[in-house]
Protein backbone atom coordinates (compact mmCIF):
# COMPACT_ATOMS: atom_id res chain seq x y z
CA UNK A 1 0.00 0.00 0.00
CA UNK A 2 2.84 2.40 0.83
CA UNK A 3 4.38 1.74 -2.58
CA UNK A 4 1.11 2.62 -4.27
CA UNK A 5 0.77 5.80 -2.23
CA UNK A 6 4.31 6.90 -3.10
CA UNK A 7 3.58 6.43 -6.77
CA UNK A 8 0.54 8.62 -6.40
CA UNK A 9 2.64 11.47 -5.05
CA UNK A 10 3.45 12.43 -8.59
CA UNK A 11 -0.12 12.66 -9.83
CA UNK A 12 -2.13 15.84 -9.74
CA UNK A 13 -5.67 15.90 -8.45
CA UNK A 14 -7.53 18.64 -10.23
CA UNK A 15 -7.99 20.24 -13.62
CA UNK A 16 -5.15 21.86 -15.54
CA UNK A 17 -5.78 24.98 -17.52
CA UNK A 18 -4.84 25.95 -21.04
CA UNK A 19 -1.38 27.44 -21.29
CA UNK A 20 -0.81 30.72 -23.07
CA UNK A 21 2.73 31.87 -23.65
CA UNK A 22 4.43 34.73 -25.39
CA UNK A 23 5.79 34.01 -28.85
CA UNK A 24 8.90 36.13 -28.95
CA UNK A 25 10.36 37.66 -32.07
CA UNK A 26 12.92 35.72 -34.06
CA UNK A 27 15.76 37.90 -32.85
CA UNK A 28 18.18 35.50 -31.14
CA UNK A 29 20.44 38.08 -29.60
CA UNK A 30 20.85 37.75 -25.87
CA UNK A 31 20.39 41.47 -25.36
CA UNK A 32 16.79 41.14 -26.53
CA UNK A 33 16.09 39.76 -23.06
CA UNK A 34 16.01 43.28 -21.72
CA UNK A 35 13.28 44.42 -24.06
CA UNK A 36 10.03 45.29 -22.37
CA UNK A 37 7.88 43.09 -24.61
CA UNK A 38 9.46 39.96 -23.09
CA UNK A 39 7.78 40.75 -19.80
CA UNK A 40 4.21 39.50 -19.91
CA UNK A 41 1.78 41.01 -17.44
CA UNK A 42 -0.97 39.32 -15.49
CA UNK A 43 -4.16 41.25 -14.88
CA UNK A 44 -4.51 40.72 -11.15
CA UNK A 45 -8.19 41.61 -11.23
CA UNK A 46 -9.00 38.49 -13.24
CA UNK A 47 -5.82 36.50 -12.57
CA UNK A 48 -5.46 36.12 -16.33
CA UNK A 49 -2.94 37.11 -18.96
CA UNK A 50 -2.71 40.50 -20.61
CA UNK A 51 0.20 40.64 -23.03
CA UNK A 52 1.92 43.82 -24.23
CA UNK A 53 0.66 45.28 -27.50
CA UNK A 54 3.73 44.27 -29.49
CA UNK A 55 3.72 40.66 -28.34
CA UNK A 56 2.11 37.78 -30.18
CA UNK A 57 0.16 35.21 -28.18
CA UNK A 58 -0.23 31.59 -28.99
CA UNK A 59 -1.77 28.56 -27.32
CA UNK A 60 0.10 25.30 -27.08
CA UNK A 61 -2.15 22.56 -28.43
CA UNK A 62 0.21 19.63 -27.92
CA UNK A 63 0.37 19.44 -24.14
CA UNK A 64 2.67 16.40 -24.18
CA UNK A 65 5.32 18.62 -25.74
CA UNK A 66 5.58 20.60 -22.53
CA UNK A 67 4.81 17.69 -20.18
CA UNK A 68 1.73 19.30 -18.70
CA UNK A 69 0.35 17.09 -15.95
CA UNK A 70 -3.30 16.13 -16.10
CA UNK A 71 -5.81 15.22 -13.42
CA UNK A 72 -7.21 12.23 -11.66
CA UNK A 73 -10.85 11.33 -12.07
CA UNK A 74 -12.86 12.92 -9.30
CA UNK A 75 -16.19 11.23 -9.69
CA UNK A 76 -17.96 13.55 -7.28
CA UNK A 77 -17.00 16.74 -9.15
CA UNK A 78 -19.05 18.33 -11.94
CA UNK A 79 -18.04 17.60 -15.51
CA UNK A 80 -16.28 20.92 -16.02
CA UNK A 81 -13.64 19.79 -13.53
CA UNK A 82 -13.05 16.40 -15.21
CA UNK A 83 -11.51 17.35 -18.53
CA UNK A 84 -8.30 15.33 -18.44
CA UNK A 85 -7.04 11.83 -17.78
CA UNK A 86 -4.41 10.59 -15.37
CA UNK A 87 -0.83 10.43 -16.54
CA UNK A 88 1.99 8.69 -14.67
CA UNK A 89 5.46 10.19 -14.67
CA UNK A 90 8.17 8.32 -16.53
CA UNK A 91 11.92 8.41 -16.13
CA UNK A 92 12.19 10.61 -19.23
CA UNK A 93 10.45 13.39 -17.34
CA UNK A 94 13.48 13.77 -15.11
CA UNK A 95 16.34 13.52 -17.58
CA UNK A 96 19.21 15.85 -16.78
CA UNK A 97 19.50 18.68 -19.23
CA UNK A 98 15.89 18.44 -20.30
CA UNK A 99 14.72 21.59 -22.05
CA UNK A 100 11.01 20.92 -22.34
CA UNK A 101 10.22 24.19 -20.60
CA UNK A 102 12.74 26.36 -22.39
CA UNK A 103 11.90 28.75 -25.16
CA UNK A 104 13.90 27.25 -28.08
CA UNK A 105 15.06 30.73 -29.00
CA UNK A 106 16.89 31.11 -25.69
CA UNK A 107 17.67 27.53 -24.66
CA UNK A 108 21.41 27.91 -25.33
CA UNK A 109 21.76 31.29 -23.64
CA UNK A 110 23.20 31.07 -20.15
CA UNK A 111 21.36 33.14 -17.56
CA UNK A 112 23.74 33.32 -14.66
CA UNK A 113 22.41 34.56 -11.35
CA UNK A 114 25.42 35.70 -9.37
CA UNK A 115 25.50 35.96 -5.61
CA UNK A 116 25.49 39.73 -5.54
CA UNK A 117 23.02 42.49 -4.79
CA UNK A 118 20.78 43.33 -7.70
CA UNK A 119 19.60 46.91 -7.95
CA UNK A 120 16.22 47.54 -9.51
CA UNK A 121 17.28 47.60 -13.16
CA UNK A 122 19.42 44.48 -12.69
CA UNK A 123 16.63 42.67 -10.87
CA UNK A 124 14.14 43.62 -13.57
CA UNK A 125 16.48 42.41 -16.29
CA UNK A 126 17.00 39.06 -14.56
CA UNK A 127 13.26 38.52 -14.06
CA UNK A 128 12.58 39.31 -17.72
CA UNK A 129 15.37 37.03 -18.87
CA UNK A 130 14.04 34.19 -16.75
CA UNK A 131 10.44 34.47 -17.90
CA UNK A 132 11.63 34.69 -21.52
CA UNK A 133 13.69 31.54 -21.19
CA UNK A 134 11.13 29.57 -19.17
CA UNK A 135 7.77 30.69 -20.63
CA UNK A 136 5.91 27.54 -19.58
CA UNK A 137 7.07 27.78 -15.95
CA UNK A 138 7.08 31.51 -15.22
CA UNK A 139 4.99 34.64 -15.62
CA UNK A 140 6.15 38.12 -14.65
CA UNK A 141 3.67 40.78 -13.60
CA UNK A 142 3.58 43.99 -11.60
CA UNK A 143 1.00 44.66 -8.90
CA UNK A 144 1.66 48.40 -8.93
CA UNK A 145 4.43 50.93 -8.48
CA UNK A 146 6.43 52.36 -5.62
CA UNK A 147 6.34 56.03 -4.67
CA UNK A 148 9.14 56.68 -7.19
CA UNK A 149 7.50 54.68 -9.94
CA UNK A 150 9.40 51.40 -9.69
CA UNK A 151 7.39 48.30 -10.54
CA UNK A 152 6.50 45.95 -7.71
CA UNK A 153 7.42 42.81 -9.63
CA UNK A 154 5.99 39.39 -8.90
CA UNK A 155 7.20 36.22 -10.58
CA UNK A 156 4.84 33.25 -10.72
CA UNK A 157 6.69 29.93 -10.80
CA UNK A 158 4.37 27.04 -11.60
CA UNK A 159 3.45 24.45 -14.21
CA UNK A 160 0.48 26.78 -14.85
CA UNK A 161 2.00 30.24 -14.47
CA UNK A 162 -0.63 32.23 -16.39
CA UNK A 163 -3.81 30.70 -15.05
CA UNK A 164 -5.01 29.51 -11.70
CA UNK A 165 -4.99 25.70 -11.43
CA UNK A 166 -8.42 24.53 -10.31
CA UNK A 167 -8.24 22.99 -6.86
CA UNK A 168 -4.57 23.87 -6.33
CA UNK A 169 -3.40 26.56 -3.92
CA UNK A 170 -1.72 29.89 -4.58
CA UNK A 171 1.08 30.80 -2.16
CA UNK A 172 3.42 33.78 -1.97
CA UNK A 173 6.70 35.08 -0.65
CA UNK A 174 7.34 38.80 -0.14
CA UNK A 175 10.85 40.11 0.45
CA UNK A 176 12.53 43.42 1.17
CA UNK A 177 9.49 45.11 2.77
CA UNK A 178 12.15 47.02 4.72
CA UNK A 179 14.47 48.32 2.05
CA UNK A 180 17.69 47.84 4.05
CA UNK A 181 16.89 44.19 4.85
CA UNK A 182 18.47 43.04 1.65
CA UNK A 183 19.21 39.33 2.09
CA UNK A 184 15.55 38.43 1.50
CA UNK A 185 15.62 40.11 -1.90
CA UNK A 186 18.55 38.01 -3.08
CA UNK A 187 17.49 34.64 -1.70
CA UNK A 188 14.08 35.00 -3.36
CA UNK A 189 15.81 35.61 -6.69
CA UNK A 190 17.88 32.49 -5.98
CA UNK A 191 14.68 30.58 -5.16
CA UNK A 192 13.19 31.49 -8.54
CA UNK A 193 16.34 30.30 -10.25
CA UNK A 194 16.42 27.06 -8.25
CA UNK A 195 12.81 26.17 -9.00
CA UNK A 196 12.97 26.68 -12.76
CA UNK A 197 16.35 24.99 -13.23
CA UNK A 198 15.43 21.92 -11.18
CA UNK A 199 11.93 21.28 -12.53
CA UNK A 200 13.08 18.56 -14.92
CA UNK A 201 15.62 16.93 -12.63
CA UNK A 202 14.14 16.99 -9.12
CA UNK A 203 10.96 14.97 -8.60
CA UNK A 204 9.88 16.98 -5.57
CA UNK A 205 10.33 20.36 -7.25
CA UNK A 206 8.36 19.00 -10.22
CA UNK A 207 5.56 17.87 -7.93
CA UNK A 208 5.55 21.20 -6.11
CA UNK A 209 5.27 23.28 -9.29
CA UNK A 210 2.70 20.94 -10.83
CA UNK A 211 0.45 21.33 -7.79
CA UNK A 212 1.10 24.88 -6.56
CA UNK A 213 1.25 28.40 -7.98
CA UNK A 214 4.11 30.17 -6.25
CA UNK A 215 4.09 33.99 -6.43
CA UNK A 216 7.43 35.55 -5.48
CA UNK A 217 7.88 39.29 -4.89
CA UNK A 218 11.62 39.86 -4.35
CA UNK A 219 11.18 43.50 -3.30
CA UNK A 220 8.15 45.27 -1.85
CA UNK A 221 10.27 48.36 -1.11
CA UNK A 222 12.55 48.93 -4.12
CA UNK A 223 12.91 52.64 -3.32
CA UNK A 224 14.24 51.94 0.16
CA UNK A 225 16.72 49.38 -1.16
CA UNK A 226 18.23 51.89 -3.58
CA UNK A 227 19.32 54.20 -0.73
CA UNK A 228 20.48 51.44 1.63
CA UNK A 229 24.17 50.71 2.17
CA UNK A 230 25.89 47.37 1.79
CA UNK A 231 27.62 46.31 5.00
CA UNK A 232 25.18 48.11 7.31
CA UNK A 233 23.98 45.45 9.72
CA UNK A 234 21.89 47.84 11.81
CA UNK A 235 20.31 51.23 11.47
CA UNK A 236 17.31 52.58 9.61
CA UNK A 237 18.75 54.05 6.41
CA UNK A 238 16.61 52.63 3.61
CA UNK A 239 14.19 50.89 5.97
CA UNK A 240 11.27 53.13 5.01
CA UNK A 241 9.73 53.91 1.66
CA UNK A 242 10.44 57.17 -0.16
CA UNK A 243 7.85 59.03 1.91
CA UNK A 244 9.33 57.88 5.20
CA UNK A 245 6.75 55.22 6.07
CA UNK A 246 7.44 51.81 7.55
CA UNK A 247 5.48 49.54 5.21
CA UNK A 248 5.11 46.86 7.89
CA UNK A 249 3.24 49.36 10.05
CA UNK A 250 0.96 50.57 7.26
CA UNK A 251 -1.80 47.94 7.06
CA UNK A 252 -5.20 48.01 8.78
CA UNK A 253 -4.98 46.53 12.27
CA UNK A 254 -7.47 44.36 14.11
CA UNK A 255 -6.65 45.54 17.62
CA UNK A 256 -6.09 49.25 17.09
CA UNK A 257 -7.07 51.93 14.60
CA UNK A 258 -4.14 52.60 12.28
CA UNK A 259 -4.15 56.27 11.31
CA UNK A 260 -0.99 56.19 9.18
CA UNK A 261 -1.55 57.40 5.63
CA UNK A 262 -1.78 54.40 3.25
CA UNK A 263 1.21 54.11 0.93
CA UNK A 264 1.24 53.02 -2.73
CA UNK A 265 3.21 49.88 -1.92
CA UNK A 266 0.82 48.68 0.78
CA UNK A 267 -2.24 49.65 -1.25
CA UNK A 268 -0.91 47.53 -4.12
CA UNK A 269 -0.37 44.54 -1.83
CA UNK A 270 -3.83 44.92 -0.32
CA UNK A 271 -5.42 44.92 -3.77
CA UNK A 272 -3.27 41.95 -4.80
CA UNK A 273 -4.32 39.69 -1.94
CA UNK A 274 -7.92 40.80 -2.38
CA UNK A 275 -7.90 39.50 -5.96
CA UNK A 276 -5.93 36.28 -5.50
CA UNK A 277 -6.88 33.99 -2.64
CA UNK A 278 -3.56 33.01 -1.12
CA UNK A 279 -3.48 30.09 1.26
CA UNK A 280 0.00 30.54 2.73
CA UNK A 281 2.53 33.37 2.79
CA UNK A 282 5.99 34.17 4.06
CA UNK A 283 7.20 37.72 4.65
CA UNK A 284 11.00 37.84 4.68
CA UNK A 285 12.93 40.26 6.89
CA UNK A 286 16.41 40.66 8.35
CA UNK A 287 18.09 41.69 11.60
CA UNK A 288 17.29 38.54 13.57
CA UNK A 289 17.06 34.79 13.09
CA UNK A 290 13.53 33.70 13.97
CA UNK A 291 10.14 32.75 12.53
CA UNK A 292 7.52 35.03 14.07
CA UNK A 293 3.81 34.23 13.87
CA UNK A 294 0.57 36.21 14.55
CA UNK A 295 -0.65 38.10 16.30
CA UNK A 296 1.82 40.95 16.07
CA UNK A 297 -0.47 43.19 18.09
CA UNK A 298 -2.62 42.67 21.18
CA UNK A 299 -5.60 44.32 22.90
CA UNK A 300 -3.27 45.74 25.52
CA UNK A 301 -0.38 46.69 23.29
CA UNK A 302 0.30 49.91 25.20
CA UNK A 303 0.97 47.91 28.34
CA UNK A 304 2.77 44.88 26.90
CA UNK A 305 5.75 46.57 25.28
CA UNK A 306 8.00 45.46 28.08
CA UNK A 307 6.09 42.51 29.50
CA UNK A 308 6.45 40.19 26.45
CA UNK A 309 2.89 38.90 26.63
CA UNK A 310 1.85 36.60 23.75
CA UNK A 311 -1.22 37.41 21.65
CA UNK A 312 -2.46 34.11 20.27
CA UNK A 313 -4.71 33.46 17.30
CA UNK A 314 -7.44 30.79 17.17
CA UNK A 315 -5.05 28.90 14.87
CA UNK A 316 -2.08 29.08 17.24
CA UNK A 317 -1.28 25.38 16.81
CA UNK A 318 -1.04 25.77 13.04
CA UNK A 319 1.04 28.93 13.21
CA UNK A 320 3.51 27.33 15.61
CA UNK A 321 3.77 24.36 13.26
CA UNK A 322 4.39 26.61 10.25
CA UNK A 323 7.03 28.60 12.12
CA UNK A 324 8.72 25.39 13.27
CA UNK A 325 8.64 24.00 9.74
CA UNK A 326 10.79 26.92 8.65
CA UNK A 327 13.06 27.13 11.69
CA UNK A 328 13.82 23.39 11.85
CA UNK A 329 14.51 23.26 8.10
CA UNK A 330 16.85 26.24 8.36
CA UNK A 331 20.51 25.49 8.93
CA UNK A 332 20.75 27.51 12.17
CA UNK A 333 17.43 29.10 13.15
CA UNK A 334 16.07 26.32 15.38
CA UNK A 335 19.15 26.51 17.61
CA UNK A 336 17.68 29.68 19.06
CA UNK A 337 20.99 31.50 19.32
CA UNK A 338 20.79 35.27 19.74
CA UNK A 339 22.31 37.35 16.98
CA UNK A 340 23.80 39.61 19.64
CA UNK A 341 24.27 39.16 23.36
CA UNK A 342 21.83 42.00 23.99
CA UNK A 343 19.09 40.44 21.86
CA UNK A 344 16.37 38.01 22.84
CA UNK A 345 16.99 34.30 22.28
CA UNK A 346 14.15 32.28 20.79
CA UNK A 347 13.38 28.73 21.85
CA UNK A 348 13.55 26.51 18.76
CA UNK A 349 13.84 29.65 16.64
CA UNK A 350 10.20 30.74 16.78
CA UNK A 351 8.22 33.41 18.61
CA UNK A 352 4.78 34.91 18.83
CA UNK A 353 5.01 38.38 17.32
CA UNK A 354 3.44 40.32 20.21
CA UNK A 355 5.48 38.34 22.72
CA UNK A 356 8.63 39.50 20.95
CA UNK A 357 7.36 43.09 20.68
CA UNK A 358 3.89 44.37 19.72
CA UNK A 359 3.38 46.47 16.60
CA UNK A 360 0.38 48.07 14.92
CA UNK A 361 -0.35 47.70 11.20
CA UNK A 362 1.66 44.56 10.47
CA UNK A 363 1.22 42.69 7.21
CA UNK A 364 0.94 39.18 8.64
CA UNK A 365 -2.00 40.03 10.90
CA UNK A 366 -3.77 41.71 7.98
CA UNK A 367 -3.34 38.66 5.71
CA UNK A 368 -4.76 36.36 8.36
CA UNK A 369 -7.68 38.39 9.75
CA UNK A 370 -8.94 39.95 6.55
CA UNK A 371 -8.34 37.14 4.06
CA UNK A 372 -7.68 33.93 5.98
CA UNK A 373 -4.15 33.66 4.54
CA UNK A 374 -1.69 32.24 7.03
CA UNK A 375 1.40 34.41 6.89
CA UNK A 376 4.55 34.01 8.96
CA UNK A 377 7.30 36.62 9.29
CA UNK A 378 10.68 35.06 8.54
CA UNK A 379 13.73 36.88 9.91
CA UNK A 380 16.48 35.28 7.82
CA UNK A 381 19.72 37.09 8.69
CA UNK A 382 21.33 38.67 11.73
CA UNK A 383 22.88 41.37 9.57
CA UNK A 384 20.36 43.38 7.60
CA UNK A 385 22.63 44.18 4.64
CA UNK A 386 25.74 41.97 4.90
CA UNK A 387 28.59 42.08 2.39
CA UNK A 388 27.75 40.37 -0.89
CA UNK A 389 30.39 37.68 -0.43
CA UNK A 390 28.28 36.27 2.44
CA UNK A 391 25.19 35.75 0.26
CA UNK A 392 25.99 32.13 -0.73
CA UNK A 393 25.83 30.99 2.88
CA UNK A 394 22.52 32.77 3.45
CA UNK A 395 21.05 31.04 0.42
CA UNK A 396 22.25 27.63 1.58
CA UNK A 397 20.96 28.27 5.10
CA UNK A 398 17.46 29.15 3.84
CA UNK A 399 17.03 27.06 0.68
CA UNK A 400 15.51 23.95 2.23
CA UNK A 401 13.32 25.97 4.59
CA UNK A 402 11.88 28.05 1.75
CA UNK A 403 10.92 24.93 -0.18
CA UNK A 404 9.47 22.98 2.74
CA UNK A 405 7.43 25.94 3.96
CA UNK A 406 5.65 26.23 0.59
CA UNK A 407 4.58 22.57 0.76
CA UNK A 408 2.60 23.24 3.95
CA UNK A 409 -0.15 24.73 1.79
CA UNK A 410 -1.05 21.11 1.00
CA UNK A 411 -1.73 20.22 4.63
CA UNK A 412 -5.21 20.22 6.15
CA UNK A 413 -8.48 20.40 4.24
CA UNK A 414 -9.43 21.59 0.77
CA UNK A 415 -12.42 21.17 -1.48
CA UNK A 416 -15.28 22.80 -3.35
CA UNK A 417 -18.66 24.29 -2.50
CA UNK A 418 -21.41 23.72 -5.11
CA UNK A 419 -25.11 24.28 -5.42
CA UNK A 420 -27.43 21.37 -6.23
CA UNK A 421 -26.96 21.98 -9.98
CA UNK A 422 -23.22 21.54 -9.64
CA UNK A 423 -22.37 25.22 -10.03
CA UNK A 424 -19.58 26.60 -7.86
CA UNK A 425 -20.63 28.91 -5.04
CA UNK A 426 -18.39 31.97 -4.99
CA UNK A 427 -17.65 33.87 -1.78
CA UNK A 428 -19.23 31.33 0.52
CA UNK A 429 -18.01 32.08 4.05
CA UNK A 430 -16.41 29.20 5.91
CA UNK A 431 -15.11 28.78 9.43
CA UNK A 432 -13.63 25.93 11.41
CA UNK A 433 -15.81 25.68 14.49
CA UNK A 434 -14.13 27.27 17.54
CA UNK A 435 -11.62 29.05 15.26
CA UNK A 436 -13.15 32.47 14.75
CA UNK A 437 -11.12 33.65 11.79
CA UNK A 438 -12.85 32.59 8.60
CA UNK A 439 -12.10 32.29 4.91
CA UNK A 440 -14.02 32.29 1.62
CA UNK A 441 -14.43 30.27 -1.54
CA UNK A 442 -13.00 31.45 -4.86
CA UNK A 443 -15.02 32.07 -8.00
CA UNK A 444 -14.54 28.35 -8.73
CA UNK A 445 -16.02 27.41 -5.35
CA UNK A 446 -12.62 26.31 -3.99
CA UNK A 447 -11.41 26.57 -0.42
CA UNK A 448 -8.33 25.59 1.57
CA UNK A 449 -7.43 25.59 5.25
CA UNK A 450 -4.16 24.46 6.79
CA UNK A 451 -4.89 22.25 9.81
CA UNK A 452 -3.01 19.72 11.91
CA UNK A 453 -4.29 16.14 12.33
CA UNK A 454 -7.55 15.90 14.25
CA UNK A 455 -11.34 15.99 14.04
CA UNK A 456 -13.00 19.24 12.98
CA UNK A 457 -16.35 20.77 12.14
CA UNK A 458 -16.65 23.13 9.18
CA UNK A 459 -19.37 25.81 9.15
CA UNK A 460 -20.51 27.00 5.72
CA UNK A 461 -22.62 30.08 4.97
CA UNK A 462 -23.58 31.61 1.64
CA UNK A 463 -26.08 34.24 0.61
CA UNK A 464 -29.34 32.53 -0.35
CA UNK A 465 -28.38 29.05 0.87
CA UNK A 466 -29.13 26.96 3.92
CA UNK A 467 -26.11 27.04 6.26
CA UNK A 468 -24.38 23.71 6.88
CA UNK A 469 -22.02 22.08 9.29
CA UNK A 470 -19.71 19.30 8.11
CA UNK A 471 -17.60 17.00 10.26
CA UNK A 472 -14.28 15.84 8.85
CA UNK A 473 -10.96 14.32 9.83
CA UNK A 474 -7.46 15.52 8.97
CA UNK A 475 -4.56 13.07 8.94
CA UNK A 476 -0.86 13.79 8.70
CA UNK A 477 0.03 12.07 5.45
CA UNK A 478 -2.20 13.95 2.99
CA UNK A 479 -4.91 16.61 2.90
CA UNK A 480 -8.60 15.88 3.24
CA UNK A 481 -10.78 16.48 0.19
CA UNK A 482 -14.17 17.82 1.26
CA UNK A 483 -16.77 18.69 -1.38
CA UNK A 484 -19.95 20.38 -0.17
CA UNK A 485 -23.37 20.88 -1.74
CA UNK A 486 -25.52 23.78 -0.52
CA UNK A 487 -29.29 23.89 -0.90
CA UNK A 488 -31.14 27.07 -1.73
CA UNK A 489 -32.94 28.60 1.24
CA UNK A 490 -36.52 29.76 1.45
CA UNK A 491 -37.17 32.91 3.44
CA UNK A 492 -40.16 31.44 5.25
CA UNK A 493 -38.02 28.61 6.62
CA UNK A 494 -35.88 31.14 8.42
CA UNK A 495 -32.69 29.94 6.78
CA UNK A 496 -32.12 32.81 4.37
CA UNK A 497 -29.06 34.53 5.75
CA UNK A 498 -26.40 36.87 4.44
CA UNK A 499 -23.15 36.61 6.43
CA UNK A 500 -21.98 39.96 7.81
CA UNK A 501 -19.35 41.73 5.77
CA UNK A 502 -17.02 42.01 8.72
CA UNK A 503 -14.46 39.53 9.88
CA UNK A 504 -12.83 38.94 13.27
CA UNK A 505 -14.53 42.26 14.11
CA UNK A 506 -13.01 44.05 11.09
CA UNK A 507 -11.93 41.50 8.53
CA UNK A 508 -14.48 40.36 5.94
CA UNK A 509 -14.85 36.63 6.37
CA UNK A 510 -15.95 35.59 9.85
CA UNK A 511 -19.43 34.03 10.00
CA UNK A 512 -21.78 34.73 12.91
CA UNK A 513 -21.64 32.79 16.15
CA UNK A 514 -25.34 31.91 16.46
CA UNK A 515 -26.46 28.28 15.96
CA UNK A 516 -27.08 27.13 12.41
CA UNK A 517 -29.14 24.42 10.76
CA UNK A 518 -27.01 21.31 11.12
CA UNK A 519 -26.52 18.71 8.44
CA UNK A 520 -23.39 16.75 9.16
CA UNK A 521 -21.51 13.80 7.78
CA UNK A 522 -18.03 12.34 8.14
CA UNK A 523 -16.01 12.66 4.93
CA UNK A 524 -13.10 10.36 4.28
CA UNK A 525 -9.68 11.94 3.92
CA UNK A 526 -8.70 10.45 0.57
CA UNK A 527 -6.88 12.55 -2.04
CA UNK A 528 -4.70 11.30 -4.89
CA UNK A 529 -1.27 12.63 -5.53
CA UNK A 530 -0.19 14.21 -2.24
CA UNK A 531 0.91 11.33 0.02
CA UNK A 532 4.21 11.49 1.88
CA UNK A 533 4.85 15.06 0.70
CA UNK A 534 6.01 16.10 4.12
CA UNK A 535 8.42 13.17 4.45
CA UNK A 536 10.33 14.03 1.29
CA UNK A 537 13.24 15.62 3.09
CA UNK A 538 13.61 12.88 5.68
Amino acid sequence: MKTVIKRLVFLTTQTTCFLAIVAHSSNNQADSYSQAQLSSKINVADDSVVFPDDAITRTIQNTTQIKRISTSDQGDLPNQYQESQQRHYSESDFVNGGNLNLDPQFKDVDIKLEHKYHHFDQMTQYLRQTTARYPSLTALYSIGKSVKGRDLWVMVVSASPYEHMIGKPDVKYIGNIHGNEAVSREILLQLINYLVTNYNTDQYIKWLLDNTRIHIMPSMNPDGFEVSKEGACDGAQGRYNSQGYDLNRNFPDYFKQNNKRPQPETEAVKEWIKKIQFVLSGSLHGGALVASYPFDNSPNSLFTTYSHTPSLTPDDDVFKHLALTYSTSHAKMSKGVSCQSSQTSFRRGITNGAEWYPLTGGMQDYNYVWYGCMEVTLEVSCCKYPPAYELPKYWEDNKMALIKFIAEAHRGVHGFVFDVAGNPVEKASLKIKSRDVGFQTTKFGEFWRILLPGMYKLEIYADGFVPREMDFIVVDEHPTLLNITLHAAKRKEGFYYRPPNSGFSRGPFVPPHQPVAQESGIFSSITNGLSNVFNYFG
